[in-house]
């Protein structure tokens, strides 16, 4: 399963939701996208150094997904696919999203709007 960022920073928070979600995946994937906004997210928390420590300490439970040529293609045609429809999601999530189709896994998300995105299922909690 993939996890986007609000997934994650449940899931650092001990979310009980969220667990349940991710407890009978067979893995947790880690979109390159969502590493970095997490990332930017602890700088400026007020718990800097706990989450720091608890992205340190399960980074090895997460396989990174890193964008490739693939991965462009499913951005393309989702990001047309979409603007066809006139149904627009942030630049980040499409990325997400080209991520999900191209390895055909389904997003944990609080986000509705991946599920406007054709051959992606979205978990939420």
């Amino acid at each position: 399963m993939i996890l986007d960022t609000n997934a994650l920073s449940a899931f650092a928070d001990g979310n009980e939701e969220v667990c349940r979600v991710l407890e009978g995946a067979p893995g947790h994937q880690l979109p390159v996208i969502v590493l970095g906004e997490f990332s930017y997210g602890i700088l400026a928390s007020r718990h800097r150094e706990a989450y720091e420590a608890w992205l340190a300490e399960r980074m090895q439970e997460f396989e990174i997904l890193s964008i490739d040529g693939e991965t462009a293609q499913h951005y393309a045609d989702i990001r047309e696919e979409l603007r066809q429809e006139g149904r627009p999601i942030p630049q980040n999530d499409l990325w997400i999203a080209a991520l999900a189709r191209q390895h055909h896994l389904p997003v944990v998300s609080r986000d509705v709007h991946f599920d406007k995105v054709k051959k992606v299922k979205r978990h939420g909690w």
